[in-house]
């Protein structure tokens, strides 16, 4: 399908940020029940799956172009949001290559890459990029290698190096994150990054995840999902930023809540890197708003299901305290309770 993208859209100020009728229904919207609780739900990063998303190894959809400008804005005010150790070097090359060749494969209208020896082109026809430069000289490029392939790809990006049996954040680039800073991660083992979340510690999923995760195959990767709510379409709701964004949370009323409240849902894939053994965690970020998502009868039905019966601990955890409810009450009149069938996709084509 031919995407037609929306440049001019934004994630801030007037945030004019909007889903067409086939943005909506690839939506990769995450309850495939009634009922939700953590869980280590991962599975094989293979080309099916019931949204569009999960096709291509790194998804591009209409909103590229703004992502892309999104994350450059972001940086220019923060350049601390891209920070990599030095010692993955090698690791920020497995990177490029391997975004550079997915998208060359996956989008050939978009983007290529031609090698000739150490020598390669790159070309990316969205945002007008043409450069040639050697494969493992970092000064031949504008940007270190991380930097310049993640400010092309849409969503945040973490390399993890494996060393004493554990995963340890040692690099990132990370515009688009629901509350939570590089900065203050860098250099965390793999418990410590997920220390504040509740209830999954006690029930022992990090530490399965760990373990899978240890034993990751290159040219295996693997996805999962995760989701919060987030006002407005704002891709950048780091700590740091909190002034800026925080007090939205009081503007939500009974009146507006349906196009304030966005579903934030996060498409997390993990690549183990082929020369430096890393592993590349990429955490792309869809948003919806509660208005968009009720146009599809079975989400609609479902999402008032999964937040009218939400554990207090995830409500917290997830910030949802203060408007919770206003999303219930505006979804509860769509639900009629009958049975729905399980399974994330929509059982609509069309809206």
């Amino acid at each position: 399908m031919t995407i037609v993208f929306k440049p001019t859209e934004t994630f801030h100020d007037d945030f004019t940020y909007r889903n067409s009728d086939a943005a909506i229904l690839r939506f990769p919207f995450p309850f495939g029940e009634d009922a939700y609780m953590y869980s280590v739900n991962i599975e094989p990063h293979v080309p099916v799956g019931p949204s569009p998303v999960y096709l291509h190894a790194f998804d591009v959809d209409e909103h590229y172009v703004a992502e892309c400008r999104e994350r450059a804005r972001v940086l220019a005010l923060d350049p601390g949001r891209c920070k990599v150790l030095p010692h993955m070097m090698t690791a920020q090359w497995d990177t490029l290559e391997l975004i550079m060749e997915s998208f060359a494969r996956d989008y050939p209208e978009h983007f290529s890459l031609s090698k000739n020896g150490s020598t390669w082109t790159w070309q990316n026809r969205l945002l007008g990029i043409e450069d040639k430069f050697t494969f493992g000289d970092a000064a031949t490029l504008p940007y270190p290698p991380f930097e310049y392939i993640t400010r092309q790809a849409q969503g945040d990006f973490t390399l993890q190096d494996q060393r004493n049996d554990n995963l340890f954040v040692d690099g990132g680039m990370v515009t688009t994150q629901a509350d939570w800073s590089l900065e203050f991660d860098v250099g965390m083992s793999f418990h410590e990054w997920h220390g504040p979340v509740p209830l999954a510690h006690q029930i022992g999923v990090f530490d399965r995840a760990l373990k899978f995760l240890l034993r990751l195959q290159q040219a295996q990767p693997v996805r999962r999902l995760n989701w919060t709510m987030t006002i407005n379409p704002r891709l950048d709701t780091s700590p740091e930023n909190y002034p800026v964004w925080g007090p939205d949370r009081l503007t939500v009323t009974p009146e507006n809540v349906a196009q304030k409240v966005h579903l934030r849902v996060e498409l997390q894939t993990l690549f183990r890197l082929p020369r430096s053994n890393a592993i590349l965690f990429g955490i792309r970020c869809y948003l919806a708003s509660v208005d968009e998502l009720a146009r599809v009868e079975k989400w609609r039905k479902r999402l008032h299901r999964v937040l009218r019966d939400l554990p207090p601990e995830l409500e917290t955890y997830k910030g949802l305290t203060r408007f919770r409810q206003m999303v219930i009450d505006y979804l509860a009149p769509f639900d009629d309770g009958a049975p729905l069938a399980k399974g994330c996709q929509p059982d609509q084509t069309s809206l």
